[in-house]
Order: C-alpha cells, then sequence, then structure tokens
C-alpha cells in the first residue's frame, strides 16, 4: 500500500470504493430521510389501519398470518413511540447524508464520521446474528420472499466490517491532499 495517492494525467487515482460508500451512505440517508418524513405524515393515524388499507392497494392478502401479526403490532404504537422513531430516523438519515456529502469532498472528518457510524453496528449485528444461530432468538413469523434472515444480517456486517476496514487502512492515501 503506497503513502501517497498514485497520480494518472496530473489527478489522484479513482477510488472506486470509496465511491461505492459514498453511494451507499447517501442513498440510506435519503431512504432515512424519506422515511421519515413518511412517519410524521402518518403522525397521528392509526397505524395499524393504515397498513390494513395499504395491503390491497400493493394486492396483497391482509389476512396472512403475518400481515396481521404487524398490523397488530402497528396498532399499539404509541405517539410518544412514534415521535421518537421519526427523531431517531431523521438525525440518522442526516448524519449519513452529512457523511457521505463529507467523504465525496474528501473532507477529513467525514472519515471518521463513516468509520464511527459503521463500526457503531458491528457489535450489535454480531450479537444479533449469534443470538439467531444458537437459537435464542424468539420465533417470528418468516416472510416468503426472505427466508433466511441471518444471510441478511450477515451481509449487513460484512459490509459495515469491510467499509471500516478499507476507511481504516486506506483513508491516509484517501484523505492525504486534504490534510
Amino acid at each position: 500500500m503506497s503513502a501517497t495517492p498514485k497520480v494518472t494525467g496530473g489527478k489522484p487515482a479513482r477510488a472506486p470504493t470509496l465511491y461505492f460508500i459514498i453511494t451507499l451512505k447517501l442513498v440510506k440517508g435519503t431512504l432515512l430521510l424519506l422515511t421519515a418524513l413518511g412517519l410524521l405524515a402518518l403522525s397521528g393515524q392509526d397505524l395499524g389501519d393504515v397498513f390494513d388499507q395499504f395491503l390491497p392497494w400493493v394486492h396483497l392478502d391482509p389476512d396472512r398470518k403475518i400481515f396481521m401479526s404487524i398490523g397488530d403490532w402497528l396498532g399499539n404504537v404509541t405517539p410518544a413511540n412514534m415521535h421518537a422513531v421519526e427523531l431517531v430516523t431523521l438525525l440518522f438519515g442526516l448524519i449519513l447524508l452529512g457523511g457521505g456529502i463529507g467523504l465525496a469532498f474528501r473532507a477529513h472528518w467525514a472519515v471518521w464520521l463513516a468509520i464511527g457510524e459503521s463500526a457503531f453496528f458491528i457489535p450489535i449485528e454480531i450479537y444479533e446474528l449469534v443470538r439467531r444461530l444458537s437459537g435464542d432468538a424468539p420465533a417470528r413469523p418468516q416472510p416468503e420472499l426472505f427466508r433466511h434472515p441471518e444471510l441478511g444480517l450477515f451481509i449487513v456486517l460484512a459490509v459495515n466490517v469491510l467499509i471500516v476496514s478499507y476507511l481504516l487502512v486506506n483513508r491516509q492515501r484517501i484523505f492525504r491532499h486534504h490534510h
């Protein structure tokens, strides 16, 4: 690994992995902001009723057990819980967008924000993966589209480990000209 960026035609070498991380952060941040706005629009409504009206609109059978369970759970969400979820979703979306924009401009602080944000979830993902694989997780109905949620959790864990590793190893090379 070189301490200085390779130069091609007077420009620093491209960093496709960094561009992937930037895109991932920007997409996740945008989706979370849209989710927060959607939750805000639903504030004060009975979420169970909204969900029950949504299912036929997307041509899903509301009498399926999994959808009935989700509808019952949503019916128990309190306004205070909704506001907390809205706020956390909004803040996390802003952090991801800020980090993605900072990485795009190769701001030195953004690499540490991205490392911290990605590393924060690694112990949680490991705990949840071990819990599920050991059989300690409560039994939940599995949707037909994704019968092995452990695989999805493993993929998310692997991506976060790769992001943290890449940024830690390459932070000096990628952000050298912006110190």
